[in-house]
């Protein structure tokens, strides 16, 4: 391995099946730049640069990777060079040099590198000035069908947008086996770190979640930071929560997810024992975190256990009173809390984003005959909810326990709105609400033509309405009416 100025750096020995690269230490330079390092090695069989020479190439961003053939005698024979290509130069990432005898090499390989930086370092037009927002490349690894990656990628792009990224590509791989030690397969991570250059990216989405090892490896790999789908969701949970059961919910559910992902470099067991034969260097900082977020995990829980106390006492006056319960439940975006302040002239945040509403909003709703109701809208569901987000906001849920009606509201006008419903009903199930007495809402029947809206309407026996227009209420008010006082 040669610097840009000439000095050999490491000398790498290895065996006709291959080499192992020192550890680089993998730092970032620079986000366009590449590591000032050139790799030039050895085939014994004249054979052309190997898949896992480019993977190298891609994944340390080494300035060339260059083997030498070595022929019989043990003479150099041909030197064949690679080197990376930025942005829309050809359907390859890779620009290979005619093979040449070193002899006749005479090609100035530190202007190559400094032409190819200025190159990747042009293409930072797509940011705009004063953009400050992280730009995100989407992953899905799947062994099933593409068109249901994709449709899993449109979600994740809108919980990116939800959360602040600004997507800039996105990668679908399908594959017979997933890579247990980096989720997808090492030649495509190669790939994903020539995007990164190309897109300036500064971080990797992936919609499948990832074991904490997975996630270091792909880290440290393509040094980029990188997350999964669960802790894009858990960090627009944090974004989102205002009310202090919210906050406190949602801490719970980010120290769950980050305790088994606290790693540290093999000597985290060291804690004190004391007398002869037991000192050591006492708690390494990895444990003193550990131990830290396990106490505010106690904490949290205690904390959420003596809300839910006070929300089960509120809900006994409720019943005391004896005022029925209905909840709005649905998908997220579903436009629950839309319908809620139509329906009872209230000002519930709303906005077209996922997750806008995480803190339960209750209300009166009157009927004729001086009928009373209270409504509630509850947090939206989304499919594959992370088990720790529904643990940490079981306390919430527990609203839906006492209802004696749940209003489903789906977004008629989603074209995955069948599988919606599905992951809603999974989520009730798993909570064990699905008994409970439910009506099917279809929402948004402004966004598609009104003879298909009733021809969905008639096969869910569900009712469509508009939540923005409240003249199309009298539908849905009377269902209510006849199913609580029928």
């Amino acid at each position: 391995m040669i610097n840009r100025s000439g000095r050999v750096e490491y000398v790498i020995v290895g065996d006709a099946k291959g080499l192992v690269l020192p550890d680089l230490k993998r730092t970032r330079v620079g986000e366009k730049r590449f590591r000032g390092l050139r790799l030039i090695h050895t085939h014994l069989k004249s054979e052309p640069l190997s898949k896992d020479d480019l993977t190298d190439l891609a994944l340390l961003r080494l300035d060339l990777v260059a083997s030498v053939d070595v022929i019989e005698n043990g003479l150099p024979g041909n030197i064949r060079c690679a080197h990376l290509v930025p942005q829309n130069s050809g359907s390859s990432s890779w620009n290979f040099l005619e093979p040449v005898h070193p002899s006749g090499l005479d090609t100035d390989f530190l202007e190559i590198i400094r032409s190819i930086e200025d190159e990747f370092a042009s293409l930072g037009s797509g940011r705009i000035l004063g953009d400050k927002r992280e730009r995100g490349i989407l992953v899905s690894v799947t062994r099933g069908s593409l068109y249901e990656a994709e449709e899993h990628l449109e979600e994740l792009k809108e919980l990116a947008f939800t959360s602040g990224v600004l997507v800039v590509d996105s990668v679908i791989q399908r594959v017979h086996e997933i890579n247990p030690k980096f989720f997808i397969g090492k030649g495509k991570l190669g790939e994903l770190v020539i995007r990164c250059m190309q897109q300036e990216a500064d971080l990797l989405i992936f919609d499948q979640n990832l074991s904490p090892t997975q996630a270091n490896s792909i880290s440290e790999y393509a040094d980029i930071k990188v997350i999964d789908r669960t802790q894009l969701i858990l960090d627009i949970f944090a974004q989102r929560a205002h009310s202090r059961d919210g906050k406190i919910q949602v801490e719970l559910a980010q120290l769950r997810y980050m305790l088994p992902r606290l790693v540290g470099k093999g000597v985290e067991m060291s804690q004190l024992m004391g007398g002869i034969g037991g000192r050591g260097p006492g708690e390494t900082k990895l444990e003193v975190d550990r131990r830290r977020a396990r106490e505010r995990i106690n904490y949290l829980e205690k904390q959420i256990n003596h809300l839910s106390n006070e929300r089960h006492q509120r809900r006994a006056l409720r019943k005391k009173r004896g005022l029925p319960i209905i909840s709005i439940i649905g998908y997220t975006n579903a436009g629950k809390s839309t319908l809620l302040n139509n329906l009872t002239n209230s000002n519930v945040f709303v906005e077209d984003k996922l997750f806008a509403t995480l803190d339960t909003s209750s209300r009166r709703l009157r009927f004729p005959r001086e009928r009373e109701v209270i409504i509630t809208d509850t947090v939206g569901f989304i499919r594959d909810l992370p088990a720790d987000l529904i643990n940490a906001f079981k306390a919430t849920l527990e609203e839906l326990e006492d209802a004696d009606l749940l209003v489903h509201v789906v977004d008629i006008s989603s074209p995955y709105f069948e599988k919606q419903i599905r992951a809603v009903e999974k989520i009730l199930e798993d909570l064990e609400l699905h008994r409970i007495p439910r009506m099917l809402v279809f929402n948004k029947e402004d966004k598609i033509p009104s003879d298909e809206a009733a021809n969905i309407s008639r096969t869910y026996d569900a009712t469509a309405i508009s939540a923005i227009n409240p003249e199309t209420f009298y539908r849905l008010l009377k269902e209510i009416e006849d199913m609580m006082w029928s």
